[in-house]
């Protein structure tokens, strides 16, 4: 079975999730606070997929995951992309995905960055929205998520500071390389050609707003009450992503 290592610290929220997202797609788990790793990284050479979760990391000191990403900047960022460059994958969520952005990981094109702020509404915002998955995206975890119906391809959403800002020349080079996983199916937040998730130029490293670990079981969707059999005989979208990685990184072998 796959290793999943799943990293927390102060005011992260969502790591039971993501651990139950992993075990559920067929994955062993373990959790790990940040300050544990950065004294002995050597977990990370063990996992086959990292995840960093959402939350309020830090309590959104300075900015969101601005103390989180510092940390991993400086004593971990060279360890995960050892960890890549083997074949493992990494995903963040929401404050993860800020993460992400922040250390360097994300959007992984030399001289291109981005940038996740405010929205444009100013608001926090908990809702669920449709998304569209980009049919020519490399990503691993989300492979074979293209041509669903609109009532099942929605993911939650929970943030004050998503929306995702980039020149056009990234913007057209991240949609050029198949870095775009997903977009809102209508304009959420202000995001730059509505891109609500993106991976590195490997298909690897996976960032994005929405919360698929908190839509593993058709009872989480607005209304599951409504669907039809036949389609809740399906694995919900969010645990869908999951399972897509497991299987991906599964053979691959951890250093």
């Amino acid at each position: 079975m796959p290793n999943a290592l799943v990293i927390r610290t102060a005011g992260t929220n969502c790591e039971q999730e993501l651990l139950r997202a992993f075990s559920l797609a067929g994955a062993e788990t373990t959790l790990c606070h940040l300050d544990s790793l950065v004294k002995d990284p050597s977990p990370i050479d063990k996992a086959d997929l990292i995840g960093f979760p959402g939350g309020f990391s830090y309590g959104d000191d300075v900015a969101s995951g601005r103390i989180f990403a510092m940390h991993t900047r400086l004593g971990l960022v060279d360890r995960l992309k050892a960890a890549v460059d083997r074949g493992a994958g990494i995903i963040g969520i929401c404050n993860g995905f800020q993460i992400l952005v922040q250390t360097g990981l994300l959007p992984g094109i030399d001289g291109k960055r981005v940038a996740l702020t405010g929205n444009s509404g100013g608001a926090f915002i908990s809702d669920w929205c449709r998304v569209d998955f980009q049919p020519e995206s490399k990503c691993i975890w989300t492979r074979g998520l293209t041509g669903l119906t609109d009532d099942i391809s929605v993911l939650p959403i929970a943030h004050a500071e998503g929306c995702l800002v980039a020149d056009d020349d990234t913007v057209n080079a991240l949609s050029t390389n198949g870095q775009v996983v997903l977009r809102y199916a209508s304009d959420v937040n202000g995001s730059a050609d509505r891109i609500a998730g993106i991976c590195d130029p490997t298909g690897r490293v996976f960032g994005l707003m929405p919360h698929p670990e908190r839509y593993l079981d058709w009872n989480r969707h607005p209304a599951w009450t409504r669907l039809s059999g036949k389609t809740k005989s399906q694995e919900p979208v969010g645990l869908r992503m999951f399972r897509g990685a497991v299987e991906s990184v599964a053979g691959v072998g951890a250093g």
